[in-house]
């Protein structure tokens, strides 16, 4: 042994440094795709997955709820035990994995087109929309004032991916969808638009009218709904 040399392992040796973390959108990006990919899961259930602290899984969570990509609601593990904070993917969400509906619906519509014409399409979305309304009357009863009314619509929209922003003109309230989940269906059939504000029209109980259009090029669907 050399004089000034030592047996003992070095600072670095006895403490190894850390494996690099994952980066956080990289860990948000696994967190989507595991709840994608099992279905609806508890904070408890991701951090074990991910290999991370649950308070790291939640400050993700909440992150991806602030976006609109999850949700969260309360269960109880079949049926018994201490209620549990279950996170599953919004519309908004999905809409950020791969699918082939929208190509599929396109397909649909033109053969419906083609068997019974134009028509036939705004009628088949029609009756669409009549199940939509009846899930969402609930939410809307004509008893409230309009005003509070609007409010629900927006969140509901909100839900279901449209992004939309509330705002009041005068007597008016202008609603601004900065999304479209069915864009690539509007921009191949008008109709869709079409039903889509006849459904804000029927639920609001109030004219309706439609000021600019993402399908056409526009930057947003703005709706003016008249007070």
């Amino acid at each position: 042994m050399t004089a000034g040399s030592s047996d003992a392992p070095s600072p670095s040796a006895a403490f190894p440094e850390p494996l690099p973390s994952a980066p956080p959108e990289r860990t948000k990006v696994r967190l989507l795709e595991l709840v994608q990919r099992h279905g609806p899961q508890t904070a408890q259930d991701l951090a074990a997955r991910l290999e991370v602290s649950v308070p790291a899984a939640r400050r993700h969570l909440g992150d991806l709820q602030e976006q609109g990509l999850l949700v969260s609601r309360t269960e109880r593990p079949g049926g018994r035990g201490r209620p549990q904070h279950v996170f599953s993917l919004t519309e908004r969400g999905e809409a950020g994995f791969p699918r082939s509906y929208s190509g599929l619906c396109v397909d649909v519509l033109r053969h419906v087109e083609d068997l019974f014409g134009q028509g036939a399409v705004l009628k088949v979305l029609d009756a669409r929309n009549v199940e939509i309304a009846l899930r969402m009357q609930a939410e809307l009863p004509e008893h409230l004032p309009l005003a509070e009314r609007v409010r629900r619509l927006a969140e509901l929209l909100a839900d279901m991916g449209f992004d939309p922003v509330l705002e009041q003109d005068g007597a008016d309230w202008c609603l601004t969808q900065r999304n479209c989940p069915n864009l690539a269906v509007a921009r191949q059939y008008s109709q869709l638009c079409d039903s889509e504000l006849n459904l804000y029209a029927e639920l609001l109980g109030t004219q309706v009218v439609r000021e600019t259009r993402i399908a056409c090029g526009q930057g947003a669907c703005r709706y003016r709904i008249v007070g």
